[in-house]
């Protein structure tokens, strides 16, 4: 059995924990012959740039084809060359394509028609928060180009999947797709990490390395900290003024208009700034966590965190309560240090709360978010 993954919608980089990785990875070790396709752009050091890797099989076993542009009308609206070549050469089983919005959809469409007993599957990253967001975008670029190029798929779609609820709501209030093909695809944690990441000798060694003590509560918070992510201070402020047995690491990049500030919360012994890790590093950090708290928008670490069967405190977005699998979570509802206080002391100072929480975040949690199982579920198997 054949699976094709489509990533025309962003830059590709190898060794990301996005969906098109993991989903790939997860439906290769499932015993499937995987290919993915995507655009010949990625990220080094954070500038978009051309890959010179254009064909190859990567660690997962998944072969790689980076597909040249046919045509580019504001790199909003790009062509490839070979996708109808590449489909009819590979024959797929499966086709996974990450994301309706893009210009070749007619191709692909086209391919499923003319051979039905193909299943095709499309999921979907846009929502209100991160797409849309001015006239020019919803009202031409999704409304009219991407609302298209979703329909043209639509009537040989199995399934449309959201990774988030809200982005299932997109597919539906915005595209118009039919509500009965739309469903919520979690995001998750890849297994291989959680495993080596919950040992002890893993947790032990964070905790060696900061110096926090078995009697100290760990929180561990992660992701850049930016004019979009203030929050993250409000974290450090809060936690130097709770209990002190409370203990706070954070990492990840800080815009430099925010460095000052980031170094003045910093005392090195209840709040620690260890910069920038390896997202792989990162489920080392919150193995060792007792509580993560993610105080501001979503990112891809609050599904990761779940998957690791961590208790976690986060704000309340709209359409991400898929995160609380029965009592796992506990939701800020708003941006202040007050707020922060009191709900990380409530559960320090109750531990049998904690233990519940604890419990679920373990046996729902990692049930729920392990990678394997979303790729099983993935293609309905």
């Amino acid at each position: 059995m054949k699976i094709l993954h489509v990533c025309y919608v962003g830059a590709y980089n190898e060794g990301w924990t996005y969906q098109e990785n993991l989903l790939s990875k997860y439906h290769a070790r499932l015993g499937y012959d995987v290919t993915l396709i995507c655009i010949p752009k990625e990220y080094v050091q954070g500038k978009i740039s051309i890959s010179k890797d254009t064909d190859y099989i990567n660690k997962d076993g998944v072969h790689v084809i980076r597909m040249p542009e046919k045509r580019n009308i504001g790199n909003k609206l790009i062509w490839y060359k070979n996708t109808e070549d590449i489909l009819n050469q590979f024959m797929p089983d499966i086709l996974f394509v990450h994301g309706p919005q893009f210009m070749d959809a007619s191709v692909v469409a086209k391919y499923v028609k003319h051979n039905p007993n193909v299943k095709m599957y499309v999921d979907n990253h846009c929502d209100y928060s991160n797409s849309a967001t001015n006239w020019l975008s919803k009202n031409i670029l999704h409304k009219v180009f991407w609302r298209h190029t979703a329909h043209v798929l639509e009537p040989y779609t199995t399934k449309f999947y959201g990774v988030l609820p809200a982005r299932v709501d997109f597919l539906v209030d915005l595209y118009h797709l039919p509500k009965e093909k739309c469903e919520l695809l979690v995001m998750g944690g890849d297994d291989d990490y959680i495993k080596s990441a919950g040992t002890d000798d893993s947790i032990m060694a964070i905790r060696s390395k900061y110096n926090i003590d078995n009697k100290d509560f760990l929180i561990v918070t992660g992701g850049k900290i930016d004019k979009f992510k203030t929050q993250t201070l409000l974290l450090m402020e809060a936690v130097k003024k709770c209990n002190n047995r409370v203990k706070l690491i954070v990492f990840g990049s800080v815009a430099e208009e925010l460095k000052n500030k980031v170094a003045e919360l910093v005392d090195g012994e209840k709040v620690k700034y260890i910069g920038w890790i390896q997202p792989e590093e990162s489920y080392n950090y919150f193995a060792a966590a007792d509580l993560v708290v993610f105080p501001g928008r979503h990112s891809v670490f609050w599904e990761q965190v779940a998957s690791q069967g961590i208790p976690m405190l986060v704000k309340d977005w709209s359409g991400t309560h898929h995160i609380d699998v029965g009592g796992n979570v506990e939701f800020l509802e708003n941006d202040s240090t007050e707020e922060l206080v009191k709900k990380i002391e409530y559960i320090v100072e109750n531990p049998e709360h904690y233990k519940v929480m604890k419990k679920i975040a373990v046996d729902e949690g990692m049930k729920n978010f392990s990678y394997m199982e979303i790729a099983k579920r993935s293609i309905e198997m």
